[in-house]
């Protein structure tokens, strides 16, 4: 086991006069009031999360500090580029035979491309309404849409996730404990894309409609089928009013895409083919993240053991792998997943900067390295490795190895 025992850091004391709390807190993501982000269930303003004095918290904080703004010019550069050359590529494929090799070869670009688009979602549950609302309605119109994943379904969903009271407990819908339930699980999780593109469609053009006629119709799909979870038990908070208009115009406007897909088909302005391309890209772009979800976190924790920040870190994984490659299949940033968990406020464009600062700058890196893998496979493996026998699951659940 990891003792997490660190010598009092240099940098860290010259710095300490320089950080309040607040900061430190804001800067780790943890300041969700003032971020906009509810709070916990059951957490008062009043508490603050306790930060183990084991880790360089204050030290890692001086070293990122400057990186912290978002630009939105990169964020809109790196989105318009990506969306313009997915539904490129798409457009092209349906003019070639269907399975041929170029369809084929266009289907693979759309589909990587389409997969960087979408997640920006995922920056888009870190960044405040206000500043990001036109970002957001872009996103939503080009990319949330027409792939039927609006931005409500993660925004909530993912805040809980970083939350120190929620994650990895039974309340974050992110999170399942893949390496005490099993290799059969973590094997057959990627299988589930191959359905999830479906289950959009019938939760979008079937009961969005029918959730206006019927509140038990509304509840069941507010609760169970409004949320990019893993966790199949997740059930979603009951809404606010503010969330409830958001979700009423992005699930029309959602309906309204796929109903004009299908009418311009049966209008012969699209060809039959647009469907089964969709379907195909849509299975690949989700079996990527299923991918990237697997590698994200060492997923150990039993449901009932709070983590610390520094547990939390130690349960998520970087793979900073290489630059381009690693980036396919971790795009926006997510190659850095255990640096975002340490500093969730900090921009996907900064992340990379972050981690090679903090290991070269930390007076005492060892375990800031102890989160990091050398690539996909190498992050599944250690999974697979750690998922225990169902005999020794129980003496296991919370060790920290």
């Amino acid at each position: 086991m990891l003792r997490l025992k660190m010598r009092p850091s240099r940098r860290a004391a010259r710095s300490a006069p320089r950080s309040s709390g607040g900061d430190v807190d804001q800067m780790m993501g943890l300041d969700r009031h003032a971020a906009g982000v509810p709070l916990a269930i059951g957490e008062s303003e009043s508490e603050g999360p306790e930060r183990p004095a084991s880790f360089p918290t204050l030290e890692a904080c001086e070293i990122v500090r400057d990186l912290m703004v978002p630009k939105p010019f990169v964020y809109w550069a790196d989105f318009l580029f990506h969306i313009v050359l997915g539904w490129g590529a798409f457009a092209f494929a349906l003019y070639f035979a269907a399975f041929s090799l170029p369809q084929i070869a266009l289907g693979v670009v759309s589909a990587l491309a389409l997969y960087r688009a979408v997640i920006f979602i995922h920056e888009l549950a870190h960044r405040r309404e206000s500043a990001f609302e036109p970002f957001r309605w872009g996103w939503n119109l080009l990319c949330g849409f027409p792939l039927m994943v609006p931005s409500f379904t993660y925004h909530g969903v993912h805040n809980d996730h970083h939350s120190r009271k929620i994650y990895g407990l039974e309340a974050d819908g992110e999170y399942l404990d893949f390496a005490l339930i099993g290799r059969a699980s973590i094997i057959g999780y990627p299988f589930l894309s191959l359905l999830l593109p479906l289950v959009l469609a019938v939760r979008f053009l079937v009961l969005a409609p029918l959730s206006l006629l019927h509140p038990a119709i509304r509840r069941l799909v507010w609760e169970r089928l409004s949320s990019l979870a893993i966790d199949l038990r997740y059930r979603r908070r009951p809404a606010s009013e503010r969330d409830r208009r958001t979700w009423d115009r992005y699930q029309v406007m959602t309906f309204l895409y796929g109903a004009a897909a299908i009418t311009l088909v049966v209008a012969g302005v699209l060809p039959v083919a647009f469907f089964g391309l969709w379907y195909a890209v849509a299975v690949l772009v989700f079996w990527l993240n299923s991918l990237r979800t697997l590698a994200a976190h060492r997923y150990r924790n039993p449901d009932d053991h709070v983590m610390a920040i520094e547990e939390q870190f130690l349960d998520s994984v970087d793979v900073p792998g290489h630059r381009f490659w690693t980036a396919l299949w971790a795009p926006v940033g997510l190659r850095y997943h255990a640096t975002h968990h340490l500093f969730p406020s900090l921009p996907y464009h900064a992340l990379g900067e972050a981690y090679r600062r903090l290991t070269s700058q930390l007076d005492d890196s060892d375990v800031y390295c102890a989160a990091t893998r050398k690539s996909l496979w190498d992050a599944i493996s250690s999974l697979l490795r750690d998922a225990a026998p169902k005999s020794v699951r129980s003496e296991t659940a919370t060790g920290y190895s």
